[in-house]
């Protein structure tokens, strides 16, 4: 028996024949038709064998896009890291390359590695985070298959249409790309990570060109802590260059840190009067923050430094002068001496 909907169809069809005109074809949604069309390559970071939880943002943006996702993870071990990554929600495979040569991320050998497995895969979109990692190799990929890269995205309109902050996040720029593929970088706080349980893709080994490395990884010398990683925290307690030294740097923003749970961060002036590590600047030259709590001492709020916390839930902030522009994006303001108002705070909190 002929299902009522084709059987009307094929009585169209049959009588527009007999009439010479046109056969109608079903009306069917731009939209679906296009997102069966999508086709994702989420590049996934890994280090030391682990999983690196903020790079799932980039399944986050690919599911908005729709279509089917594939992650892409390589370096040494990583069929475990692939089966790590096949629990996320919203793959449908995680393709993995095994070798020791790409565990660093050099872009020198990475980026061929990767035009390989997109080619293989014909893939619509590229997509990575915005992290030290997707920025030193996706221009690599972009220029190797000559295509423009779209940078550190906060929003998807379209298959073709990103929307990416200007001018420190003072101006949103909305960006429509006719190039495929497209390859794009997403801002990490702006896409809630995919969750970690309840996926099922299937596992797939990858192309690996073995191709040659021009740079040789020397050595890193890790700032080792067992507080939480400040790109992922909860909770951030950040120190500027009203501390006035190192000295008082280390004496106050620690013990609230750790009173709190919280990372530590600091601002690119406190980073470069030598108070605090250069992985702790927050900013537009540092690390982009969304936390639940962003608590400053001692920070101004210079434009560079707002680009990279002002997406944070609730900011507080202490300090002297009652004008500094922090207060005019802060939820709670506490105008004082820092060097009394911390220690106080700190007090209070592990009371």
């Amino acid at each position: 028996m002929v299902p009522p909907l084709r059987s009307g169809l094929l009585r169209q069809a049959t009588t527009c024949l007999r009439q010479n005109r046109p056969t109608p074809v079903p009306r069917v949604s731009r939209n679906a038709a296009i997102q069966r069309l999508l086709s994702t390559l989420a590049v996934l970071e890994q280090r030391d064998g682990k999983l690196n939880m903020s790079s799932l943002a980039s399944i986050s943006a690919a599911q908005k896009l729709g279509g089917t996702i594939h992650g892409f993870v390589a370096g040494a071990n990583t069929k475990q890291v692939a089966e790590e990554a096949a629990k996320v929600q919203g793959l449908e495979k995680v393709i993995y390359v095994d070798n020791a040569a790409y565990d660093k991320g050099l872009p020198e050998n990475y980026a061929p590695l990767l035009v390989d497995n997109i080619k293989k895969g014909g893939y619509t979109h590229i997509l990575a985070g915005h992290s030290a990692f997707g920025k030193n190799l996706m221009p690599r990929v972009s220029a190797m298959l000559d295509v423009q890269q779209l940078s550190d995205i906060t929003g998807i309109e379209s298959e073709d249409t990103f929307i990416r902050p200007i001018y420190a996040g003072n101006a949103i720029l909305t960006v429509k790309t006719a190039d495929s593929p497209k390859i794009v970088t997403v801002r990490g706080t702006a896409f809630d990570a995919s969750a970690t349980e309840g996926g099922s893709a299937s596992i797939e080994e990858g192309v690996d060109p073995k191709a040659e490395c021009l740079t040789e990884w020397v050595s890193e010398d890790l700032a080792k802590t067992d507080r939480p990683d400040l790109a992922t925290a909860e909770k951030v307690v950040s120190g500027g260059r009203g501390l006035k030294s190192k000295e008082e740097f280390d004496r106050l923003i620690p013990p609230l840190a750790d009173a709190l749970g919280a990372a530590i961060g600091a601002s690119r002036a406190a980073v470069d009067s030598g108070f605090a590590d250069n992985s702790l600047q927050v900013g537009q030259t540092g690390k982009n923050v969304a936390p639940q709590l962003y608590l400053c001492a001692g920070i101004s709020g210079a434009i560079q430094h707002l680009a990279g916390m002002k997406d944070s839930k609730v900011i507080a902030a202490i300090n002297k002068d009652a004008d500094a522009p922090i207060f005019q994006v802060a939820d709670v303001g506490l105008v004082g001496d820092l060097f009394e108002l911390v220690p106080e705070l700190t007090e209070k909190v592990k009371a």
